[in-house]
């Protein structure tokens, strides 16, 4: 099936289980310790060995040597893989750094050994006897430093550069009545999941099946198959359950291609995770960004120049794209925005939860904070008056739907934001100054292709087969709700597994698309499976209804259990996109509201209350929906607050790389959390009217916790996260 023209009505706008508050299906099985992860798969592997990573000694260089002999003799150790004998390797398409260094070594904690034995003990004790000699390179770690040799990055597909202009930006600033130029930076990020990168690898000749902890099961097959040179097609990938990824997970690291080096090597099954001190540095993070704003204004408030530069570093060419936000969520007619990225020596850069709108918009949110105060405007006021409802850089382009205003004004009123001091460090609550900000929020929604299979079988049940993933966003119930609405049957007549490459490709858990694409590709499969039931019981017509395990037509009613008497139907179809995406412009909006109060003789910062306002298409499962944007919200506090992976600039690794030291919200962090989602369908995006909320409930949040602070301290730093020390000196007096 091909979506071409914007959806009208049909089945799943009955809205008997789509749309309603939904428990997780799986829900009971992870609370009880019984859902499967990545490195729990002990009946199908049960004679597997265990392996244990070694990571590079230093950030840039060349080993030498390994010595191995102490490690060999340890007891238990069956094999130990490094460059020399794990074969010719390549590299995949979204992960950029090797898996396996030499004799050249790209960064800190690239793997550079893995021990496998009989026991992970035993593996772990054999790592510490690994010798490694290396020669040290002079390596690029600081991206201050490095800024001016940035160059701009190729586009991550054939077409126009990622710098965009309209109209003459330098001009229109140069003559604006007010204005504003400022610079801010936010840190490197670390994805910092509940569940490790873990992985088991097994082979049957030259076929190999690996249970992983992964995103896209796809990009998997994929990556693994360029990295391993062996074909795509000996690859099964299987991941039912995730413990969180955001962005992390996406394809395959160094633990699935390590234990498949390590499986092959040894003729037994291995499994292989990824203890916390090595992920920190051994994976991907969110890249460090410098920021500058410029923003130019009449006396009035409307916005007549706009631009946004930003450069961040990586060990390949992929940038942080921060200035993204910026291009699409003011009127402006004059508009610039550029990206540079320095080669840094660092553990690779890439996704984490929103990727470019997220530190893009904790700069340019805090600037229009910035530029609404001096020209006496109310933030929320300064954005409502330029908002648009066109593509600012394509003003041929309409926003499918663009709720941003009613956002704003919804959360304005829920906040109490009519009660706000606006002057900065007037509200005092003893020994504490109470603030209030706010920020608005952007994330693409849009339709990706996404395919699905779908059984009934003798006994009225409904299985549904897609490669998508669950990685604790609720795959598994809004599929299960998308089947249920189109058979026209209850929840427990639906069963869905996910997760395994064996099954038709979808999506995949990434880009805040999962949902409404895999959902997609469900009903795709149901339409067709719908038509196959329709035909074995000689019923048809425009009138045709499924409902309570029945199909009704022209008066008849037929029990679906008699369309599979002479034996289960299957129905696979694929769900395709068309043009709509470049038609129109399919965004997700959000208005951020946060209280905070901050200590006046210690500066600590407490968040007392937050709101996200949200404007995401029709929300499939509100349970769900709303468990993702308070996540969201609570990994803005982290960004706001606390994130930081700290670059040691003359080693050049990340200092901090544990959970006791880089640090995270906690429950008494965050006391309270509202989410309203608006009334809204997209007929543009799929046949749902769906889009996605997984990535929007971060984006914009780390700015209005910041815009908070300063209305509570009158202190502005523009340098995340913002920690006490930033604000002590600044303090007023305490009385």
């Amino acid at each position: 099936m091909k979506f071409t023209t914007p959806a009208v009505r049909n089945p799943i706008d009955r809205l008997k289980v789509v749309g309603k508050p939904t428990s997780r299906i799986e829900g009971r099985l992870k609370t009880t310790g019984t859902a499967t992860y990545a490195y729990e798969h002990h009946a199908p592997v049960p004679d597997a060995a265990y392996g244990y990573i070694v990571g590079a000694g230093i950030a840039k260089g060349r080993i030498v040597s390994i010595d191995l002999t102490q490690a060999k003799a340890a007891p238990g150790v069956i094999a130990i893989a490094t460059a020399e004998n794990a074969g010719k390797l390549g590299v995949g398409q979204f992960y950029v750094a090797r898996a396996l260094a030499g004799p050249e070594v790209q960064h800190y904690h690239q793997a550079v050994a893995i021990v496998v034995a009989e026991t992970f003990e035993q593996a772990r004790a054999a790592a510490q006897l690994v010798r490694v000699e290396y020669a040290r390179a002079r390596g690029s770690f600081n991206l201050e430093e490095e800024r001016g040799n940035a160059p701009a990055p190729q586009p991550l597909q054939p077409g126009p550069t990622m710098d965009t202009a309209a109209g003459n930006f330098e001009a229109a600033f140069a003559s604006a009545p007010v204005t504003l130029d400022e610079k801010y930076t936010t840190p490197d990020h670390s994805h910092a999941m509940m569940e490790p990168h873990a992985s088991i690898a097994a082979w049957k000749g030259d076929k190999l099946t690996l249970w992983n902890a992964i995103q896209l099961v796809s990009w998997g097959t994929r990556d693994l198959a360029l990295t391993l040179g062996i074909p795509r097609e000996n690859i099964r990938i299987i991941a039912p359950y995730v413990g969180g990824g955001f962005g992390g997970k996406g394809s395959i690291q160094s633990d699935a291609v390590l234990a498949a080096i390590a499986a092959r090597l040894t003729g037994r099954p291995v499994k292989v995770a990824l203890h916390r001190h090595l992920m920190f540095n051994n994976t991907s993070h969110r890249p460090a960004t410098i920021q500058r704003i410029r923003i130019g204004a009449t006396r009035d408030g409307r916005i007549t120049a706009i631009g946004h530069e930003s450069w961040s570093g990586n060990l390949g060419t992929r940038p942080e794209s921060a200035t993204v936000p910026t291009r699409l969520l003011y009127a402006g007619e004059n508009r610039m925005t550029r990206l540079r990225v320095a080669h840094l020596d660092l553990p690779e850069g890439n996704a984490m939860r929103a990727p470019g709108e997220t530190p893009g918009l904790m700069a340019l949110e805090v600037a229009m904070d910035e530029m609404a105060e001096k020209l006496g405007l109310d933030p929320v006021d300064f954005r409502i008056l330029n908002d648009t409802q066109v593509d600012p850089e394509s003003p041929g382009r309409p926003f499918s739907k663009r709720q941003l205003v009613q956002c704003l004004q919804t959360g304005a009123e829920r906040f109490g934001w009519e009660r706000r001091n606006k002057k900065p460090g007037a509200r005092r609550e003893g020994h504490w100054l109470i603030g209030t900000g706010m920020a608005a929020g952007i994330r693409g929604g849009r339709l990706m292709k996404s395919a699905a299979r779908v059984r009934l079988d003798r006994k009225g049940q409904v299985t549904v087969e897609t490669d998508m993933t669950d990685i604790g966003t609720g795959s598994y119930t809004i599929i299960a709700q998308t089947a249920a609405e189109m058979m026209g049957v209850g929840l427990d007549k639906v069963t869905v597994l996910l997760g395994d490459s064996a099954s038709p490709e979808s999506a995949g858990s990434g880009g805040q698309y999962g949902a409404a694409s895999s959902t997609a590709g469900v009903y795709a499969a149901c339409v067709k499976l719908r038509d196959m039931v329709a035909n074995r019981l000689g019923m048809s017509g425009a009138d045709i209804e499924f409902t309570g395990g029945r199909v009704r037509a022209g008066g008849n009613s037929r029990s679906l259990l008699d369309a599979v008497a002479g034996g289960e139907l299957v129905a696979e179809d694929v769900m395709e996109t068309g043009d709509l995406g470049k038609r129109f412009a399919q965004q997700t909006f959000a208005a951020h509201f946060v209280e905070v109060g901050v200590h006046a003789g210690t500066g600590e910062i407490r968040v007392r209350r937050m709101l996200a306002v949200c404007a995401a298409g029709r929300i499939i499962n509100p349970t769900a929906a709303r468990s993702q944007i308070i996540g969201g919200m609570t990994m803005g506090v982290g960004a706001a607050l606390m994130e930081d992976l700290v670059v040691d600039k003359g080693v050049g690794f990340f200092v901090n790389h544990d959970l006791a030291s880089y640090e995270v919200p906690v429950h008494a962090d965050i006391p309270e959390q509202e989410v309203i989602f608006l009334d809204e369908v997209d007929p543009t995006v799929g046949p749902l009217k769906a889009k996605g909320v997984g990535e929007l409930g971060i984006s914009g949040a780390p700015a209005a916790v910041a815009n908070a602070i300063y209305n509570a301290t009158g202190i502005r730093v523009r340098e995340y996260p913002i920690t006490l020390d930033k604000l002590l000196p600044k303090l007023p007096k305490m009385a």
